[in-house]
């Protein structure tokens, strides 16, 4: 259930497009969520679980502010202090600069040991990487 959670919020991210369909999928290839064109993010239910505003905001399902993603890549909390980042490689490292997972440019989404825990489609890599730092509590 865990696992689940973290794919369907790590394709929560910035830089929704409008053309292109982002799905969301586990590592048996599953559909486990959408994000829709303008930002909310849809569990495999079609309930919101959450949504990306332009401006980098990353809000719960409740409306609140959880974070923000920076355009650097930088991932600062409510409070706005520094969560985390990701490299332009994909690496995803917590705010002690520990590699905790990484986005490959194909979408697959690893954790730290290098195991597939899902894939990104038509997802920025910012947003795929959201999920480590928002959704997977």
């Amino acid at each position: 259930m865990k696992r689940r959670i973290f794919i369907v919020l790590t394709l929560v991210l910035l830089g929704v497009s409008t053309t292109d369909a982002q799905t969301l999928r586990g590592s048996n290839g599953q559909t486990i969520g959408r994000i829709d064109s303008n930002g909310t993010i849809r569990g495999s239910n079609g309930q919101s679980v959450g949504r990306y505003d332009s401006n980098g905001t990353v809000r719960g399902s409740n409306g609140q502010s959880v974070g923000r993603i920076e355009s650097n890549g930088t991932f600062r909390g409510s409070n706005g202090q520094s969560i985390g980042s990701i490299s332009n490689d994909g690496t995803v490292r917590g705010s002690n600069g520990q590699t905790i997972g990484k986005v490959e440019r194909d979408g697959t989404i690893r954790d730290a040991n290098g195991r597939s825990i899902g894939k990104a489609e038509n997802c920025d890599p910012k947003q795929a990487a959201g999920s480590f730092f928002f959704y997977n509590k």
